[in-house]
Formats: C-alpha cells, structure tokens, sequence
C-alpha cells in the first residue's frame, strides 16, 4: 500500500520538515494542546527500554522522543530522513548518534533492535507496507514495534468537532506559532487520510508482525499499535 502522498514527492516533504525543524516541537505542543508530551510518555511505556537494548527511534526529527529511551540507559539511535531536523536535533543532543535513512530503505542490518518504534511519522512515508517490512527486517527475533499515530476518534461526535479543528483550527494556529503553516495545512490532510485502527494493524500483520493489538489515546485521536516479532 502507498499512503496519501498527497502529491508530494519524497524530496518535497523532506524539504518540508527542514522548513518547520526549529520551531518543531514548540508547534507540535501548541497544537495538540500540550497532549503531545504525554503521547511521548505512553511510547516510552509501551517501548519499556532498559540498560543494553538498543533502540531504533524512526522519524525521530530533533530527536525529542528519544531523549526517554537515553534516559533509561538503552542505545538509542535517532534516524530520519530530514538533514534539516537531524541538524537541529544535533544542536540540541550532539551525543546522541542521530543518523540520515530513508524508512523504506533503512541503513540497518538484519536482526539489529531489540525495540523499533515510529511516532507521528509513518504517514508521512510513501510507502507504508515497505516501511513496516523494514523495521521487521532490522528487529531481533523475540524484538517489538511501537507505532504511535494519529487514528479516528471512537465517539462519532467527538470525531466530527476533531476533523472540524483539523480542517478550521490547525492552519490559523499554524501560522501564528509556525516558520512554514502550508506544511500543518499538508500534515491535517495527511491525518485525514490516514487508515483507522484497524487498517492499519492489518497492515502490520501483513508485514510479518504478530500478537498485533492497539490502544487509543486521548479517545482515539492517536492509536498505540504494537507487534512482535517471531
């Protein structure tokens, strides 16, 4: 399956998150409502790193989301596919190993990870199917995958007020705290067309993951998939 691209090529919203890098994680607490910190808490949860796992943190932009993995004294590895962001982040974390890949063609051997986890980024990749079948080719047998994204609301109401916000709400706030809101414009549709809970734990599964299962959080706006690999 190739997700809604919509019409960007790969290069285009690499140049995209290069625009947005320095603002980045101010903007994204702005516009979540300050729910993003704790959707970044329930990863480190679900991940459960310990001292001497190693951890592959995918669209890891300035690498904010992996800063709870170093503090639990595994290996974390930072990797993106923006120089923009890894720039940034290097400023912030230059003892970090923050490291350039594209999600479809990672620079991993085999069998690497004990933890592979993706948040906010996996729907902005062209190809999702190879993007689920990499991070499966570079966890160890016995290893997991946490994918933290935004899903569909369970409470139709509540669905209907969110897609509004989306739609409405997000490209003003964009303007006022972004470098580059077209990009937030791009990012709400994205989330539009995004698969639901369901859709995407097939997508899982069909990509060899196994004991696939899924949490919502803050009632469905964002999804906590997980998956083992045999």
């Amino acid at each position: 399956m190739t997700t809604a691209s919509l019409d960007k090529q790969p290069h285009e919203v690499a140049s995209m998150f290069d625009g947005v890098a320095a603002n980045y994680d101010l903007t994204n607490d702005v516009l979540s409502l300050g729910q993003a910190r704790l959707w970044r808490k329930e990863v480190a949860k679900a991940v459960g790193a310990r001292p001497g796992h190693l951890v592959l943190d995918l669209a890891a932009g300035t690498a904010t989301s992996s800063l709870p993995f170093a503090a639990t004294g595994a290996y974390v590895v930072p990797c993106d596919f923006s120089l923009g962001m890894l720039r940034e982040g290097k400023k912030r974390n230059p003892w970090l190993p923050l490291t350039a890949g594209d999600a479809t063609k990672l620079p991993f051997k085999d069998g690497v990870f004990d933890s592979v986890t993706i948040s906010f980024g996996l729907r902005n990749v062209q190809d999702t199917d190879a993007a689920l079948r990499e991070l499966y080719r570079v966890t160890k047998p016995g290893g997991q995958v946490v994918i933290c994204e935004f899903s569909q609301p369970t409470w139709a109401p509540f669905r209907t007020v969110y897609t509004e916000y989306l739609m409405r709400a997000m490209p003003p706030v964009a303007r006022a705290v972004s470098s580059n809101p077209d990009a937030y414009v791009y990012l709400a549709d994205s989330i539009r067309a995004w698969p639901d809970q369901p859709a995407l734990a097939a997508l899982l599964q069909k990509a060899g993951w196994s004991k696939v299962a899924w949490r919502n959080l803050s009632g469905g706006i964002v999804a906590l998939h997980r998956g083992t690999k045999e």
